[in-house]
Protein backbone atom coordinates (compact mmCIF):
# COMPACT_ATOMS: atom_id res chain seq x y z
CA UNK A 1 0.00 0.00 0.00
CA UNK A 2 1.08 3.47 -1.07
CA UNK A 3 0.42 7.02 0.57
CA UNK A 4 0.02 9.67 -2.09
CA UNK A 5 -0.69 13.00 -2.31
CA UNK A 6 -4.07 13.49 -4.61
CA UNK A 7 -2.12 16.45 -5.99
CA UNK A 8 -0.71 13.85 -8.16
CA UNK A 9 -3.59 11.90 -9.05
CA UNK A 10 -6.44 14.45 -8.80
CA UNK A 11 -8.66 11.91 -11.54
CA UNK A 12 -9.39 10.48 -8.07
CA UNK A 13 -11.24 14.02 -7.06
CA UNK A 14 -14.83 12.91 -8.34
CA UNK A 15 -14.82 9.09 -6.52
CA UNK A 16 -13.32 10.65 -3.31
CA UNK A 17 -16.36 13.29 -3.53
CA UNK A 18 -18.96 11.22 -3.97
CA UNK A 19 -17.48 8.81 -1.07
CA UNK A 20 -17.35 11.77 1.29
CA UNK A 21 -21.02 13.20 0.18
CA UNK A 22 -22.39 9.92 0.91
CA UNK A 23 -20.80 9.48 4.31
CA UNK A 24 -21.20 12.77 5.38
CA UNK A 25 -23.60 14.88 3.11
CA UNK A 26 -26.18 15.01 6.38
CA UNK A 27 -23.84 17.72 8.54
CA UNK A 28 -24.11 19.71 5.26
CA UNK A 29 -27.66 18.81 3.49
CA UNK A 30 -27.64 21.83 1.35
CA UNK A 31 -24.25 21.01 -0.36
CA UNK A 32 -23.67 18.51 -3.42
CA UNK A 33 -20.98 16.56 -4.85
CA UNK A 34 -20.13 19.09 -7.42
CA UNK A 35 -19.69 21.45 -4.42
CA UNK A 36 -17.31 18.68 -3.03
CA UNK A 37 -15.52 18.35 -6.29
CA UNK A 38 -14.91 21.82 -6.22
CA UNK A 39 -13.34 22.15 -2.76
CA UNK A 40 -11.47 19.25 -3.18
CA UNK A 41 -9.88 21.37 -6.46
CA UNK A 42 -8.55 23.65 -4.16
CA UNK A 43 -6.57 21.88 -1.52
CA UNK A 44 -4.34 20.76 -4.73
CA UNK A 45 -2.48 23.89 -3.88
CA UNK A 46 1.11 22.62 -3.12
CA UNK A 47 1.23 23.68 0.41
CA UNK A 48 0.67 21.07 3.66
CA UNK A 49 -2.70 23.23 4.52
CA UNK A 50 -4.72 21.85 2.70
CA UNK A 51 -4.00 18.77 1.32
CA UNK A 52 -5.72 15.42 0.59
CA UNK A 53 -3.33 11.94 1.30
CA UNK A 54 -4.59 9.03 -0.38
CA UNK A 55 -3.92 5.22 0.28
CA UNK A 56 -3.80 2.95 -3.03
CA UNK A 57 -2.73 -0.55 -3.56
CA UNK A 58 -2.14 -1.03 -7.22
CA UNK A 59 -4.49 1.07 -9.12
CA UNK A 60 -7.36 0.63 -5.87
CA UNK A 61 -7.94 4.14 -4.13
CA UNK A 62 -8.77 2.39 -0.59
CA UNK A 63 -8.84 5.64 1.24
CA UNK A 64 -8.51 9.68 1.82
CA UNK A 65 -7.76 11.89 4.85
CA UNK A 66 -7.42 15.57 4.61
CA UNK A 67 -4.93 18.53 6.58
CA UNK A 68 -7.43 21.37 6.49
CA UNK A 69 -7.32 24.84 8.15
CA UNK A 70 -10.76 24.58 9.35
CA UNK A 71 -13.66 21.77 9.46
CA UNK A 72 -16.34 23.48 11.70
CA UNK A 73 -17.51 27.47 10.91
CA UNK A 74 -18.23 27.50 14.75
CA UNK A 75 -14.65 26.99 16.09
CA UNK A 76 -12.59 28.94 13.23
CA UNK A 77 -10.01 29.82 16.45
CA UNK A 78 -8.60 26.03 16.11
CA UNK A 79 -6.58 25.14 13.55
CA UNK A 80 -5.15 22.51 11.65
CA UNK A 81 -7.90 20.08 11.21
CA UNK A 82 -7.72 16.49 10.17
CA UNK A 83 -10.61 15.64 8.28
CA UNK A 84 -12.48 13.56 5.91
CA UNK A 85 -10.81 10.21 7.09
CA UNK A 86 -12.59 7.74 5.19
CA UNK A 87 -11.68 4.14 4.23
CA UNK A 88 -13.84 2.41 1.42
CA UNK A 89 -16.17 -0.36 3.00
CA UNK A 90 -14.50 -3.15 1.68
CA UNK A 91 -11.17 -2.30 3.00
CA UNK A 92 -11.84 -1.31 6.63
CA UNK A 93 -10.63 -2.85 9.47
CA UNK A 94 -7.19 -3.16 7.97
CA UNK A 95 -5.45 -0.41 9.56
CA UNK A 96 -5.68 2.04 6.73
CA UNK A 97 -7.41 4.45 8.20
CA UNK A 98 -4.92 4.85 10.70
CA UNK A 99 -1.74 4.75 8.75
CA UNK A 100 -3.32 7.58 6.94
CA UNK A 101 -3.78 9.77 10.19
CA UNK A 102 -0.22 8.35 10.99
CA UNK A 103 1.21 10.14 8.26
CA UNK A 104 -0.80 12.97 7.86
CA UNK A 105 0.10 13.25 11.80
CA UNK A 106 3.94 13.12 10.87
CA UNK A 107 3.79 15.99 7.71
CA UNK A 108 2.06 18.28 10.21
CA UNK A 109 5.24 17.61 12.80
CA UNK A 110 7.51 18.12 10.01
CA UNK A 111 5.83 21.77 9.34
CA UNK A 112 6.28 22.35 13.16
CA UNK A 113 2.37 22.69 14.08
CA UNK A 114 2.01 22.09 17.56
CA UNK A 115 -1.75 20.88 17.56
CA UNK A 116 -3.94 18.89 15.74
CA UNK A 117 -7.89 18.48 15.46
CA UNK A 118 -10.94 17.07 14.51
CA UNK A 119 -14.34 16.55 14.86
CA UNK A 120 -16.69 13.20 14.80
CA UNK A 121 -19.85 12.28 15.35
CA UNK A 122 -19.21 8.32 15.92
CA UNK A 123 -15.27 7.60 16.07
CA UNK A 124 -14.41 8.96 19.42
CA UNK A 125 -12.89 5.59 20.67
CA UNK A 126 -11.23 5.29 17.33
CA UNK A 127 -9.30 8.35 17.82
CA UNK A 128 -8.51 8.41 21.15
CA UNK A 129 -6.82 4.53 20.73
CA UNK A 130 -4.49 6.57 18.34
CA UNK A 131 -3.77 9.16 20.84
CA UNK A 132 -6.18 12.33 20.29
CA UNK A 133 -7.49 13.30 23.29
CA UNK A 134 -10.84 15.08 23.93
CA UNK A 135 -11.32 18.86 23.41
CA UNK A 136 -14.97 19.31 24.34
CA UNK A 137 -18.75 17.71 23.19
CA UNK A 138 -21.60 19.68 21.65
CA UNK A 139 -24.01 19.92 19.16
CA UNK A 140 -22.99 20.69 15.62
CA UNK A 141 -25.55 21.05 12.81
CA UNK A 142 -28.25 19.48 14.66
CA UNK A 143 -25.63 16.44 15.22
CA UNK A 144 -23.90 15.61 18.30
CA UNK A 145 -19.98 15.90 17.96
CA UNK A 146 -17.16 15.35 19.64
CA UNK A 147 -14.19 17.53 19.00
CA UNK A 148 -10.92 16.26 20.05
CA UNK A 149 -7.17 17.12 19.65
CA UNK A 150 -3.60 16.02 20.02
CA UNK A 151 -0.47 17.87 20.78
CA UNK A 152 2.55 17.29 17.99
CA UNK A 153 5.73 18.08 19.31
CA UNK A 154 5.11 17.16 22.57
Amino acid sequence: MNIIDLADEPQHIPMLAKWHHDEWGYLNPKGSVEQRIEKMERYLSGGLVPSTFIAKEGQTVLGSAAIIENDMDTHTELTPWLASVFVAPDHRGKGIGSMLIHHILERARLEKYETLYLFTPTKEQFYSRLGWSTNRKEEYRGVSVTIMEIELNG
